[in-house]
């Protein structure tokens, strides 16, 4: 990492009293007037435990180290500040941002002209600022005021630390830098001492934890009933919209095929769809456009899709922090939500990690598993021809390279709903 000027350790900030928090307002944390009416429009009627602590502190001009749970309004927590800095002394690349994937990056961007849509805020492009740097004739950031490292810790995880240490090495020195993370692992802390300035650390959550209003459930079945289980929950449970996390890009997509075949508005989102592609099946989902949302974890962090009723870890996820993160999709701001894990006879360990992280033994999902057989044979034709169409397109692929990653076969998956007779399955409000 670059060298800083100063190493001090980061200074806790004071608790508020509860009193103070539950009669706060963006007002009274010194936002100025024009972004606390676009905060009314947006619905945020009162700041949440991160801004209340940050805010402040990053309106005094402090370098921010922020730590909290998912869903609990940190880009609020940075974006108000700087826009409100923005409008006292207005310039061109005033900010940057860096976030660990495009789609996060996106939906920062679109808060951020969102709140400053009275004011002409605009945002650039999300893109991979090294490319930039080194290839865009002109480009600079020599005038940058504010770096932002939001989700710092998957940032590090996913092995940026060469590409940080590069854009540390060409901004100014004298700026303000906010790191949020929902964990303060070593190489943060190291991230820290290389790009903070005498930091104030402003912490919600001392622990690993789900939000009160989330009901988490297990199911221990045989791994090759997985399938099955699922078609059953989507029914019992059909009306909500579903976030169904699945550990490969393959499978993610194999799932899909295999919901659609059955009747089911299902919709794939995984690293090896193009961009444009990844963008299409989240906006289809965040519309409303498609109940089921099928991915990877590239959708379990920072992602805010607020109408979420329902997350199912199709795969039980091999690190017990990413359980927190993808049910963390659910129960939002307030709202009430469910997650379902499916555990199999290889995954009894990993359940057990997850189970001591989060301090709490989870309860069985009630189901009749008479009801769950009946299924099997629609199941099994339509996991048939899923296979058949996933074969098809890895064809198609080497005969035509021009579109590989570009395609979302789901939308145009046929199989049982069309091949198989009597093989839709039972229509219910909401599907």
């Amino acid at each position: 990492m670059a060298a800083s000027e100063e190493h001090d350790s980061p200074t806790e900030a004071p608790q508020p009293q509860v009193e103070e928090e539950e009669t706060k307002t963006f007002k009274d944390l010194g936002v100025t007037d024009v972004l606390c009416e676009a905060c009314d429009q947006l619905g945020w009627t009162k700041p949440t435990k991160i801004q209340i602590e940050a805010i402040p502190l990053a309106l005094q001009g402090r370098d921010i180290i922020g730590l909290a749970e998912t869903g609990s309004g940190k880009t609020g927590a940075f974006a108000l500040p700087i826009l409100n800095a923005l409008l006292e002394t207005p310039q061109r690349l005033f900010a940057l941002v860096l976030t660990p994937t495009r789609e996060l990056a996106f939906q920062i961007s679109e808060q951020f002209e969102a709140l400053g849509s009275s004011i002409g805020v605009q945002s650039a492009t999300p893109g991979r600022l090294i490319d930039h740097l080194e290839n865009t004739k002109g480009f600079n950031l020599r005038a940058l005021k504010y770096l932002v490292m939001d989700e710092a810790d998957r940032i590090l995880n996913m092995d940026f630390e060469t590409e940080v240490d590069k854009i540390l090495k060409v901004i100014p020195r004298d700026r303000k830098t906010f790191l949020f993370s929902a964990t303060m692992t070593k190489k943060v802390q190291k991230l820290q001492r290389a790009a903070l300035k005498n930091p104030v650390k402003c912490a919600v959550s001392s622990k690993y934890q789900t939000v009160e209003k989330l009901q988490q459930y297990y199911l221990f079945i045989p791994s090759k009933f997985k399938d099955t289980y699922l078609v059953y929950i989507l029914n019992e449970l059909a009306g909500n919209s579903f976030m169904v996390f699945c550990s490969t890009c393959n499978n993610t997509q194999r799932t899909a095929l295999l919901l659609r075949n059955l009747g089911f508005t299902a919709i794939p989102l995984h690293g090896q769809m193009s961009q444009t592609k990844r963008l299409g099946s989240l906006n289809k989902f965040k519309a409303k456009a498609r109940s089921i949302l099928l991915a990877t974890d590239v959708a379990s962090r920072g992602l805010d899709i607020p109408h979420v009723d329902v997350v199912v870890n199709f795969d039980i996820p091999t690190h017990s922090k990413d359980y927190i993160h993808r049910v963390g999709r659910t129960a939002r701001a307030g709202r009430s939500g469910k997650s379902i894990t499916f555990v199999t006879q290889y995954d009894v360990e990993l359940f057990q990690r997850i189970e001591h992280l989060i301090g709490k033994k989870l309860p069985v999902f009630p189901t009749q598993d008479e009801e769950v057989m009946m299924l099997t044979e629609r199941v099994a034709e339509a996991q048939r021809f899923a296979r058949m169409e996933l074969r098809e397109h890895g064809e198609k692929k080497k005969r035509s390279r021009e579109d590989a990653g570009d395609n979302d076969d789901t939308e145009g998956a046929i199989g049982v709903r069309n091949k198989v007779a009597g093989g839709k399955m039972k229509k219910r409000k909401g599907r």
